[in-house]
């Protein structure tokens, strides 16, 4: 396997989208050089709603660049948007997808400490940025969701940049699994038990778990 490094760095600001100029941070461009990573992101990155798009939570976008030629071959009339950075990530990763991470995994890019945390899901914004409703739902389907970061260390990242697993405090417990879990809402008690007492995720996604084990 190939050691995980990154092959891109992508910042935008929040401009209009689609046909009814919604505002949105989608498009991004990427970054020559270093890029500043502090606690809620990267420096030159944008949200246009921060109810559900950033925070600490949701800092830093990562995606597997393996992914979008598989996408191009679902959808190939979107080939020229399946590039790096087409879905809104600020860093594509070479060498990593889901399957290979761990709920939790801490890993050193550059000069940053960043945590896995989260799955992306996707929003209406995504069908408006390739014109085409089908494809969120197609990412709930297949899982290839990204990840997001939480920012330990503030520090700086560029592109070639290698992705080293630092800490996996839940090695028992795939991201792969974490995505079914909330692209479905299925899973067992003790699935989602272990959820729930995991400071690793966002509170909200805790407090979820706790929801659905109750139920």
């Amino acid at each position: 396997m190939t050691a995980p490094c990154v092959a891109s760095v992508q910042v935008g600001r929040a401009a209009p989208l689609g046909p009814d100029n919604v505002p949105s941070g989608f498009v991004k461009s990427s970054v020559d050089g270093p890029v500043a990573v502090g606690r809620l992101g990267l420096v030159g990155d944008e949200q246009a709603d921060l109810t559900v798009h950033g925070g600490p939570d949701k800092a830093v976008y990562a995606y597997g660049a393996a992914h979008y030629p598989d996408w191009a071959a679902e959808h190939p009339q979107h080939t020229a948007l399946f590039v790096p950075g087409g879905f809104g990530e600020n860093l594509t990763i070479d060498g990593l997808v889901e399957a290979d991470l761990c709920v939790g995994d801490v890993h050193r890019i550059g000069s940053a400490r960043l945590q896995v945390c989260q799955p992306r899901q996707p929003c209406f914004k995504f069908a408006l940025r390739f014109g085409d409703n089908r494809l969120p739902k197609a990412m709930v389907r297949n899982g290839r969701a990204g990840w997001y970061y939480r920012v330990i260390e503030e520090g700086a990242i560029r592109a070639d940049d290698a992705v080293e697993l630092l800490d996996r405090p839940y090695p028992a417990f795939r991201f792969d699994r974490l995505v079914g879990i909330v692209n479905f809402r299925r899973a067992t008690p003790d699935e989602f038990g272990a959820l729930a007492e995991m400071p690793a995720l966002p509170e909200g996604l805790r407090d979820w778990a706790t929801s659905m084990l109750r139920a």
